[in-house]
This record gives structure tokens, C-alpha cells and sequence, in this order.
């Protein structure tokens, strides 16, 4: 290649990444963060030889802009588990899965030191009615090994036609299994709420399982509806909770937090864009007590909730510690409808824990016990009977009881309610 023609293809190169990376973001935010040593642009030739050799000696014609996303996908996969470059679909499916409706099967997946993992299965979807659990390594998805895999990649795979199957080989390290897990997709419809009610002695029940634009008006009208019950006391489930949007974190912490407490602070590279969050105190319901379930499928928002509620001891954390995902990731509008999802800041609980690796460690621990499967065929055949007969089976459960039967943590969290509420009846 003669040396005039790198020229202006490196300046051509140049203008084009400039004008990509620029596309609407601050450019004296960009400017404060420069370092003195920053060789970037001395390495911007050795970028445009490289796209000059695919494009003149690939065995294909190569698109331009395919090669210009395919750069951005692998620079912003280098960074963190979570940042990432979406093409104009991508981004689309991703602004439309904030209002709680898209389509796949119902996971909330992420990289964990290069590893597809499971942050969760969603609440209701086909991924948890085919026994998907916290931390289950994704390491096939149809036949295809995920190593080296872009979390892109791995959602666009999951992703597709409602009815069509895709087939996950898992590695669960409790028991050490590899199990293939045949899935069938659908349009995954996402409530904040997913179940409310009094469990027993006034003791009030909300599982949230996401955070989303409308989590506010789903909160407040349940627990307008259970106060009215005459709710005393609130155990808010966080279990499983992938997280989602922050102003759904504020919004929830704002409900039970009186005014001017910190609920999160953030902190940038560049300090005056840190910022720290408290409560207004306009909405703060009675200063009842609050339990707080959390496990290993609980992250960001949800651990923002949970450490709010922890550190100005508002109310206790019960459960298991969770996920540790709470970072700051700006998505930022590209001049093409890209974006980029970029790592912008962390998370620090009100006492100033990071939250990101470290999580959430609840007062008081409590691992959910398996539920056992070893009942007969003939013990469950006389449950049928004693149904039919009028027995004892017929007795009609409250819509808990079973519930706490098979739930440890829930009947742990209830029995630790009971005894606050003598407890504060004493004082």
C-alpha cells in the first residue's frame, strides 16, 4: 500500500471513529478525563492497517460499518463485564424491555470473569418453569460453546421466534451437573408486582421482581390496598430481583425512607459527576417494620433498595448475600440510533460499601433449604382421597400457608417479624 493511500485512509479512519464516538455525548466531559500519556491516537494507524488489510485481502467483501461495529463491540467488551456497543436493534429491544414487555425466555444473564452466568430466572417466564437458578453457567446455547462469547451475543442467541426452542447446557456447581435444558420462548410480559398480601397477624407480603417506569404505581397501590387491610408490618420480597431501572430504586427506598437520607451515592472517574441520592420524604408510608429478603438473584437496583433499608436501619436484611452488580451504565445515543452501554460509575451504599463484587450481606443469614421431593405416589394418592372424602385434606389453605411450607427463608422472615412486633409492643 503506498504511503499517500494510508494517509487518507487513516484520516478517513479517523473521522469516521471521531464522529461515531462523539455522536451527541459531551465533549467536555471527554476532555477533563484526557491523560497527559494517552498514546490513543498514535494507535489509531495500527487500527486503520488492520481494516485496510480485511477489506483488501478478506476472502469476502466486508461492509464498512459491519467493520466499525464489530471494533466498537470488541472495545467496549474489553472493559467490563457489562458495558457493550448495540447496533440500532439492539438498542431498540433494549429501550423497549424498560417499559416490561420483550421477547426470549426470561433470563437476566451477565459475564462473570469471561463466564455467561445467570443472574436470575424472571419471575413467570418459561426460564423459570424449566428450573433455571441463580448462577447457573450458561456454557452452551444450541450445540455452541459460550467461551469467548459477547453478552450481545449470547442475548441475540436466546432470543427469537415466541414457540421456537433454544437449548441451554448448563454447568450448575451444586452437585456438580451438567444439565441440557430445552427451553421454549415467548413474549415475556414483566409486572413489578408479583404477588401481595397479608400473610397472618397483619403482617404485610410484596414480592417485586423487577424495577421498572410503572414500579411506583404498582407499589403504591399495593400497599395502599394492604394498609387499608390494616397491614402493621412488611416483609418486601427482593429475591430473584435482576434489578432494572434506578429511578425504580429511588422510588422504592423514597416509600419507607423519612426526609433527607441518603439512599445511594455514585462516584465517576470524573468527580464532579458524582452525585448522591436522598430522600425527599413526600412519600413515606408509616414507620412500620420492614424486613428485607434478598439472595444471590438480587442485584442492582434491588441491592440499592437493600442497602438503603440496611444502613439507615430502616428495617433488616434477611436471606443470602447478593449478586454484586451495582454499577452506574449510562447508555449513550450514537448519530447512527447505535449506543453505547458504558460503565460510567459505581454504587456505594449510604455507610459509602461499594457494591459492585462485594454485594449486600444481609443481618441476618438465612440459604434457602431445597424442598424435599421424596413423597410416595401413595402418600399423594391419599392426599387426593382425603380431598375427595372430606377429610382433613379438604381444609382450605390461606394462600400462604403452602407458601411457607416450602419456603424456609419466608416462614424465617415471618416467625423474625412476629417477635419484632412483640418486642416493640414490650418497649
Amino acid at each position: 500500500m503506498t504511503r499517500p493511500y494510508r494517509i487518507a485512509l487513516f484520516a478517513l479512519l479517523f473521522l469516521m471513529i471521531a464522529s461515531l464516538a462523539i455522536g451527541g455525548y459531551d465533549k467536555e466531559r471527554r476532555d477533563k478525563v484526557k491523560s497527559p500519556g494517552d498514546a490513543l491516537y498514535g494507535q489509531l494507524e495500527l487500527l486503520g492497517d488492520a481494516i485496510s488489510i480485511v477489506r483488501t485481502d478478506y476472502v469476502d467483501e466486508v461492509d464498512s460499518r459491519k467493520l466499525i461495529y464489530g471494533a466498537m463491540r470488541g472495545m467496549l467488551a474489553g472493559l467490563d463485564d457489562y458495558s457493550q456497543f448495540m447496533d440500532p436493534q439492539e438498542f431498540e429491544e433494549i429501550e423497549f424491555e424498560t417499559k416490561g414487555e420483550f421477547g426470549g425466555v426470561g433470563t437476566e444473564i451477565s459475564l462473570k470473569d469471561g463466564i455467561l452466568m445467570v443472574v436470575t430466572p424472571l419471575v413467570g417466564t418459561p426460564a423459570e418453569a424449566a428450573g433455571i437458578k441463580p448462577g447457573d453457567k450458561i456454557v452452551k446455547i444450541d450445540g455452541k460453546l459460550t467461551r469467548d462469547i459477547t453478552l450481545n451475543n449470547a442475548v441475540g442467541q436466546m432470543r427469537g421466534k415466541p414457540g421456537t426452542v433454544v437449548h441451554l447446557t448448563i454447568w450448575r456447581e451444586k452437585g456438580e451437573k451438567i444439565l441440557e435444558i430445552p427451553i421454549k420462548r415467548a413474549i415475556i410480559k414483566i409486572k413489578s408486582i408479583k404477588d401481595a398480601g397479608i400473610i397472618e397477624d397483619k403482617i404485610g407480603y410484596i414480592r417485586l421482581v423487577q424495577f421498572q417506569e410503572s414500579t411506583a404505581r404498582e407499589l403504591d397501590a399495593a400497599l395502599k390496598k394492604l394498609e387499608s387491610k390494616g397491614m402493621d408490618s412488611l416483609i418486601l420480597d427482593l429475591r430473584y430481583n435482576p434489578g432494572g431501572l434506578l429511578d425504580g430504586a429511588l422510588d422504592v427506598a423514597e416509600r419507607f425512607l423519612s426526609a433527607d437520607k441518603i439512599i445511594v451515592s455514585m462516584k465517576s472517574r470524573v468527580k464532579d459527576q458524582d452525585a448522591e441520592y436522598k430522600s425527599s420524604g413526600r412519600f413515606t408510608h408509616p414507620d412500620y417494620p420492614l424486613i428485607v429478603m434478598v439472595n444471590e438473584g438480587s442485584a442492582s437496583a434491588s441491592e440499592i433498595v437493600s442497602g438503603a433499608v440496611q444502613d439507615n436501619k430502616r428495617g433488616l436484611v434477611l436471606g443470602t448475600k447478593t449478586f454484586g452488580k451495582a454499577c452506574v451504565q449510562t447508555v449513550i445515543p450514537l448519530k447512527d440510533s447505535s449506543a453505547l452501554r458504558l460503565t460510567t460509575a459505581v454504587y456505594l451504599t449510604p455507610s459509602g460499601k461499594l457494591i459492585k463484587d462485594e454485594g449486600i450481606a444481609p443481618d441476618i443469614v438465612i440459604p434457602l433449604a431445597e424442598p424435599e421431593c421424596d413423597q410416595s405416589e401413595k402418600e399423594i394418592s391419599a392426599d387426593i382421597f382425603e380431598k375427595v372424602s372430606g377429610g382433613k385434606g379438604e381444609k382450605e389453605e390461606t394462600p400462604f400457608e403452602e407458601q411457607l411450607k416450602r419456603d424456609n427463608q419466608l416462614a424465617a422472615a415471618l416467625n423474625l417479624m412476629k417477635a419484632i412486633k412483640v418486642y416493640s409492643r414490650g418497649k
